[in-house]
């Protein structure tokens, strides 16, 4: 299958390369060509020099920073209508799913298919190719077509509903990871003031019911051991929470913690800048802490 992969940074690079290993013929492209470019020389895909090189495209993949970045891409810089009718268009971004719901009708107009196909598991499970993969739309046919591009990506394919549901489970989630960070900071300035040890505070957390993924792949090494490197940006989990909170507020639902989490983490990202670690958040919290 002809695949276009659009986006090839920190996440995008793995997983096009994991398009490539599986023997689809792989075009990519990128704002900035050296990316492209140093994924193209060591798996043997083409490099698209503008977005008519992408006309051919069964598929086109885009992992873009935000859905408006995708939706520029499609309507403003005319990619839609470039590409063939009976394209696939998959959009593995952290996108709002209100405005995939429109970009795929959008979209539908020109003939063009749009799944929203979200990923999570970060920078390592990208290398490997076992992503947990969130797929959203309305029409079947062309989810069963694009399985066999998204089972090179990932190992978890999970069908979440119509089109904008995929985005919509990747916001909550990460809500839901969020807000676990931001219990786990707190817990750990409070406990360091009033004495505790945090290395101990950890150890206990992940033999108790606070046990979770924090305690137990984040806190030890990236917080507490301070390498504040786990690849997710701080600015792109305040983008994702703040998404979430967008879609209780559109669905008429009480929901005050999303809001509170999401106004805490845009507040470190204002303090701290968008590309930081998203670990970092604890020293924005931490009055007494550096920035």
């Amino acid at each position: 299958m002809n695949v276009a992969f659009i986006g090839v940074g920190a996440m995008g690079a793995p997983m096009a390369a994991c398009i490539a290993r599986a023997h689809h013929e792989l075009t990519l492209y990128d704002t900035v060509p050296e990316h492209a470019m140093r994924v193209a020389a060591e798996h043997g895909c083409r490099v698209a020099a503008g977005l008519d090189g992408l006309a051919a495209s069964d598929f086109v993949v885009t992992m873009l920073p935000t859905g408006q970045i995708v939706r520029d891409l499609y309507l403003r810089e005319g990619l839609a209508q470039k590409l063939r009718r009976g394209t696939i268009a998959i959009d593995m971004s952290s996108s709002d799913p209100m405005g995939t719901r429109e970009l795929g009708a959008a979209l539908a107009a020109s003939g063009i298919t749009l799944i929203d196909a979200p990923v999570s598991g970060g920078v390592p499970r990208a290398v490997l190719g076992t992503l947990t993969i969130m797929m959203g739309g309305d029409d079947p046919a062309a989810i069963d077509r694009a399985r066999p591009v998204l089972r090179a990506m990932g190992d978890r394919l999970f069908d979440t509903g119509g089109l904008g549901s995929g985005h919509a489970m990747k916001a909550l989630n990460n809500f839901v990871a969020g807000a676990s960070f931001a219990a786990c900071a707190e817990a750990l300035l409070a406990g360091q003031r009033f004495g505790l040890d945090p290395t101990r505070m950890v150890e206990i957390l992940n033999v108790s019911t606070g046990r979770n993924f924090h305690t137990d792949l984040v806190l030890r090494d990236h917080v507490v051991g301070g390498k504040f490197a786990t690849g997710f940006q701080l600015g792109l989990l305040a983008k994702d929470v703040r998404i979430a909170a967008d879609l209780a507020h559109d669905l008429r639902l009480d929901a005050p913690l999303v809001r509170l989490v999401s106004q805490r983490f845009e507040a470190a990202r204002d303090a701290l800048g968008y590309s930081r670690d998203h670990t970092e958040a604890i020293k924005a919290w931490d009055k007494n802490g550096e920035g």
